[in-house]
């Protein structure tokens, strides 16, 4: 392999991990936003920033359990329903959707579950409105399995292994432009407080 290649292979990963905690913090806090909205309440801000964790604040939160799951559960569903909307029509482009999908699974399971027990953050506001602490628990083994089991197997496509293929550069260049575009309109729309 050449160091060419190797940039690019390199590029790919970099930009994809980056690009998937970013889009998955904002498909999180739209989860949130989604179950606020349709359960009567209303957001007043979200933070979307590459330089903070993502939060949202609500002016009225009249079903606070129920928004708290909308995060995790749209944060996993949205991004599996991308992923097998990809692998119909553009099967090409559908190893990088599965990581995201996969990426997304991996990290609100670990969120929600783990933080069932360290009670900071939405596992925490779960226990604090009357969930049970086994249910973020239970949610997160689930969602953590499924995404390592979504991850099984995509090494070769990423250029890994003994039997990795060679790296896709107008894939690699299109998920750092992606970044780039992400990044640039938080920063704009979404300033660090």
């Amino acid at each position: 392999m050449s160091a060419t290649d190797r940039a690019y292979r390199l590029l790919l990963i970099l930009a994809l991990v980056c690009l998937s905690w970013l889009t998955m913090q904002a498909v999180h806090e739209l989860g949130h936003c989604l179950h606020a909205w349709v359960s009567g309440g209303s957001v007043w801000r979200v933070v979307l920033n590459p330089l903070v964790f993502s939060v949202t604040y609500y002016r009225r939160n009249p079903h606070p359990l129920f928004v708290v799951w909308g995060g995790a559960v749209w944060g996993c569903l949205l991004p599996l329903g991308a992923f097998a909307l990809v692998r119909a029509v553009r099967p090409s482009l559908a190893y990088l959707f599965r990581f995201f999908a996969g990426f997304c699974l991996l990290v609100n399971g670990v969120y929600l579950g783990g933080d069932a027990f360290l009670k900071v953050a939405d596992g925490g506001d779960l226990l604090r409105h009357g969930s049970p602490q086994w249910v973020p628990v239970a949610f997160g083994v689930v969602a953590s399995v499924a995404g390592l089991w979504l991850w099984h197997g995509l090494a070769r496509s990423f250029g890994l292994g003994r039997d990795g293929r060679p790296v896709d550069r107008r894939a690699a260049l299109g998920v750092a432009t992606a970044l780039a575009i992400v990044v640039a309109a938080e920063l704009l729309l979404f300033p660090a407080k």
